[in-house]
């Protein structure tokens, strides 16, 4: 079995379009001098976001994006953090929909694994999750499933998508989530996150 440690998540040619790609802040995929400034990123990300979106940012639109991205990325991918994390973007104002993506070491038999690592089998969701096979040229058969989750401090649900693979060329697991109560968002993103879901790779140096 490989050495998990020497291996990585590729994302491959991902289709940027949608997405704003944050890499992990260690291991062998971080660039380390992306971090330097995180601010400075967010930034020259919101800058782009606008030019892409052929739309005028206005007085404040640049530093109001830059902020959002700036909080996301320091909340959901914290120094140390080896998982990637892709914000899906309808516009540049918009709050993003957080996307991660990582990858472990095989923590066992291969369908429990799956069910355990999609939460097929969640007991605190409202009614029994959606559960399907994928399969992925790069991955293989994986599992995903799609759940409605009640919030103890909200009244509103939030929306769960989960994808898992074991591949056992790299004795890896490799598992996508996402979660919001921006259920709209969730169903508006949910070919770019299959798209997403089906260009991952394991790499081994």
């Amino acid at each position: 079995m490989q050495n998990y440690f020497w291996s990585v998540l590729d994302i491959g040619d991902i289709d940027a379009d949608p997405w704003v790609i944050v890499p992990p802040r260690a291991g062998l995929s971080a660039p380390f001098d992306l971090w330097d400034d995180i601010g400075a990123w967010a930034r020259e990300i919101a800058e782009e976001l606008w030019e892409d979106f052929d739309l005028d940012p206005g007085p404040n639109g640049v530093d109001f994006v830059a902020g959002t991205l700036q909080r996301t990325a320091e909340a959901l991918a914290p120094p140390g953090s080896d998982h990637w994390l892709f914000l899906h973007l309808d516009h540049p104002a918009d709050v993003p929909l957080p996307v991660c993506a990582a990858l472990g070491p095989a923590a066992g038999p291969r369908e429990e694994t799956l069910r355990a690592l999609t939460e097929a089998d969640d007991k605190s969701a409202v009614e029994p999750p959606v559960v399907k096979t994928v399969k992925s040229d790069r991955l293989g058969k994986g599992m995903t499933t799609f759940r409605y989750v009640p919030q103890e401090d909200s009244p509103h649900l939030l929306a769960c998508v989960r994808y898992a693979w074991q591949v056992e060329e790299h004795g890896a697991d490799v598992v996508i989530w996402t979660a919001s109560e921006d259920i709209a968002h969730v169903i508006r993103a949910a070919e770019d996150l299959e798209n997403l879901a089906r260009t991952l790779s394991v790499w081994t140096p």
